[in-house]
């Protein structure tokens, strides 16, 4: 059976370098881990591995991004796919944005930039208790 998948979504190379550092780190082979640079990408990204069968169990995804602010695109992750963890990773985001995510995108964490190791995988284990 396929790993479930834990997916990373930032504008920024070096963060996507770093959350995947850390969670491979943190959770080992027990994940695949995929990375894209916007919410278009990450759409893509997620339509693929669908129809590839493979489950996208978790989302970190930024809220500031060229074309499509994090929580808009957790809401439409969330509308397609509702039992997807999603958490979102900020160094901008206003509490307007943080609360409409957990309203329409059910947000498990809203994580600050810049994190901590710890932080992130401890946010993570507690969305993944929740599958």
């Amino acid at each position: 059976m396929a790993k479930p998948v834990i997916l990373c979504v930032d504008d920024e190379r070096v963060v996507l370098q770093s959350l995947r550092a850390q969670l491979q780190e943190a959770f080992g082979d027990s994940y695949l881990y995929e990375v894209a640079e916007d919410a278009d990408e990450a759409l893509d990204v997620i339509n693929e591995l669908n129809e590839d069968e493979l489950s996208i169990i978790l989302i970190v995804s930024d809220w500031l991004m060229p074309g499509m602010n994090g929580d808009e695109f957790l809401i439409r992750v969330h509308q397609r796919f509702p039992k997807i963890i999603t958490i979102m990773l900020t160094g901008q985001a206003d509490e307007v944005s943080i609360k409409r995510a957990q309203e329409e995108a059910n947000l498990h964490s809203c994580l600050f930039k810049p994190w901590s190791e710890e932080e992130l995988v401890e946010t993570i284990k507690s969305g993944l208790a929740q599958l």
